[in-house]
């Protein structure tokens, strides 16, 4: 089944994500090789895809897992989640109906 990943990032978190992204990276290009990964990227703080010093406000990952909590598990060892990047992160089911 789907899931949709949503991660809330603390305050100025920019530098923590520079730090932590290459192995949060590393982690979705093992679900991307392994044909589980559907999207994933960060929120920008301000309308546009490179913010900048603005940095970022949360991120977004859909992918397949064998359950919520095998889901919820992979969410909570995040590189991102380990480094402080996150102050909330919510797991739920998704249902993909388009396109």
């Amino acid at each position: 089944m789907l899931y949709l990943i949503y991660s809330e990032d603390v305050e100025n978190s920019l530098p923590l994500r520079k730090t932590a992204r290459p192995a949060h990276v590393e982690r979705l290009q093992q679900l991307k090789t392994e044909g589980r990964l559907i999207i994933a990227g960060p929120t920008p703080a301000i309308d546009a895809a490179d913010p900048g010093a603005a940095g970022f406000t949360g991120s977004m990952i859909v992918a397949q897992f064998e359950s919520l909590e095998a889901a919820q598990t992979w969410a909570d060892t995040d590189p991102y989640v380990e480094a402080g990047v996150y102050k909330k992160v919510t797991v739920k089911p998704y249902n993909k109906v388009l396109p």
